[in-house]
């Protein structure tokens, strides 16, 4: 094991605003930049993570290193995904000064998160990041397609994306992130962050969102790529009865129907009451198959 890091290695406000200036960096909202700056909050997210001293960890959108150093100070190995040239061109720089003993455990891929496919060194095991506002759903759910290995996922987002993550059926926020972060894991409300910790202050609270993966896939016939389209039609237009909402899907709002009944859901039901299973039953029960029939079933 790599020599332990000095106490002050994290950084705080002062760290934060200073590197900021080194770099000429000004955090931007286009790329929903808000640097954490309290040392206390990072290693919460690290405990609240459940990070491990075996763990690889992938973190998304590092910025300045804040989150890093703490998932450092304990994970065996840390991979930061960063899109910002700047913030990327400095990271190693920063690991190397403040935690000179673990070094050697950093890597860093200069990517949109989006367009990454693959990752040095081992596979990850567990993800945790800030992720920026924006993209923070689409920038998740790719992540846990495109490595299956990952077991435990902490996010920060937007406390109101928190709330849509964590839903369950029948609430009024539970929609299509709803559904397709449960296809991959058992998904809860992990603790909410204020802004004051926060550089600059957002407008918005933020929330923590725990994903443990799910110890048994959900069992179906139909492929990812056909139970999301059910999912992505019944919340497209939430206000109508499942009958009429899938009509497009499956062709007619008779299509619809008998699929519906096939797979033992009320044509009179809405998206918001299903579960994942049900709309993968759904799925199973569609007529006429789309193009995506030749993708692996998602079996145990």
């Amino acid at each position: 094991m790599s020599s332990s890091p000095a106490p002050d290695a994290l950084l705080g406000p002062a760290d934060v605003r200073e590197l900021a200036e080194v770099l000429g960096v000004r955090p931007t909202k286009q790329r929903g930049q808000n640097f954490v700056i309290d040392a206390n909050t990072v290693r919460r997210i690290v405990r609240t993570a459940d990070v491990r001293p075996d763990d690889v960890v992938v973190e998304v959108g590092p910025g300045l290193g804040s989150l890093t150093l703490a998932l450092l100070e304990v994970a065996d190995r840390v991979t930061a995904v960063e899109i910002d040239d700047v913030l990327a061109a400095a990271l190693p720089a920063t690991i190397a000064a403040r935690m000179p003993g673990r070094a050697d455990r950093f890597a860093l891929v200069n990517s949109d998160a989006m367009q990454v496919g693959e990752l040095p060194g081992p596979a990850p095991t567990a993800l945790v990041a800030n992720l920026p506002y924006n993209v923070a759903v689409p920038v998740l759910l790719h992540m846990l397609e495109t490595f299956p290995t990952i077991e435990r996922t902490l996010v920060m987002v937007q406390a109101e994306v928190a709330d849509r993550l964590a839903a369950g059926p029948g609430s009024r926020v539970y929609g299509v992130p709803s559904v397709k972060a449960n296809w991959y894991a058992d998904v809860k409300r992990a603790g909410s962050i204020g802004r004051k910790v926060f550089w600059p202050a957002p407008n918005v609270d933020s929330g923590l969102v725990s994903l443990v993966k799910r110890a048994e896939p959900v069992t179906t016939t139909a492929s990812r790529r056909e139970v999301f389209a059910v999912v992505d039609a019944a919340f497209a237009q939430r206000r109508k009865t499942l009958r009429a909402a899938l009509a497009g899907w499956a062709g007619s709002a008779a299509a619809a129907e008998a699929a519906l009944v096939a797979a033992g859901v009320s044509p009179q039901a809405r998206g918001e009451a299903l579960t994942v299973e049900e709309f993968a039953r759904i799925a199973e029960n569609r007529v006429e198959h789309d193009n995506h029939a030749n993708e692996e079933p998602n079996r145990p």
